[in-house]
């Protein structure tokens, strides 16, 4: 059944009026330089709870994995992202967003992804509009998204730049703004094509937001005489 679809997010955490929409969870910090994992904690951020926010707001009645990575201070690692990304495969989602990067390439991230991809999983990742690449945006079969101001909400741009492939909308209610909520934002809007779509690969849903792109080609800005 199309609810039974399950989506897998690696952030900071949820709201607890979000907690219904929590299927599994899963908490990875680091302890005397050693991986923990254990139950959730609250969201201190406050960031995992806004992109929650936009993506079921697109995916609609999917059910959440939620690994959380983020501490106070919105500082992770390679190793705990990978963790979390081996634990969603584990729990069978169809897609895991990824509202984060990281500088350094370190491969237990890029395995972790690769395992991710080679399972079928349709893996989203944010992507800073310019400047240097991050990770695991920049790994092989991953959708790179990023934010573009052309979008409103419920649109999207195909950009296919160094950047990213994909732009969409840039801006939380709460003021939160950036390429975190575009990636989250446009995840959503994929879980409800696969929702739609029961099976379909990673390439049905690049073909899938190719044709449906209020914008191609990355915006052209005016200079001034």
């Amino acid at each position: 059944m199309a609810n039974d679809l399950l989506v897998g997010l690696v952030d900071s955490g949820h709201a607890s009026e979000q907690a219904s929409l929590i299927h599994a969870g899963q908490r990875f910090w680091l302890e005397d330089e050693q991986l923990r994992q254990g139950p959730l904690h609250t969201d201190s951020l406050g960031h995992g709870a806004t992109m929650i926010s936009h993506l079921m707001a697109e995916a609609g009645t999917a059910r959440l994995c939620l690994a959380q990575v983020f501490g106070r201070r919105g500082q992770t690692s390679a190793i705990q992202v990978a963790a979390a990304i081996h634990w969603l495969i584990g729990q069978d989602v169809a897609l895991i967003s990824l509202s984060l990067g990281l500088r350094q390439d370190r491969p237990v991230l890029r395995q972790a992804c690769a395992a991710a991809h080679e399972a079928g999983i349709v893996l989203c990742a944010s992507s800073p509009a310019q400047g240097e690449v991050v990770f695991p945006a920049a790994y092989p079969g991953v959708l790179r998204i990023t934010g573009d101001a052309r979008c409103a909400a419920g649109q999207w741009s195909w950009l296919d730049s160094a950047q990213a492939e994909f732009g969409a909308s840039v801006r939380a209610g709460n003021g939160m703004a950036g390429a975190s909520v575009a990636c989250a934002a446009l995840a959503g809007h994929i879980v409800g094509f696969l929702q739609r779509e029961p099976g379909a690969g990673r390439q049905a849903v690049i073909d899938h937001l190719r044709q449906g792109a209020s914008f191609v080609g990355p915006e052209r800005r005016r200079v001034a005489p």
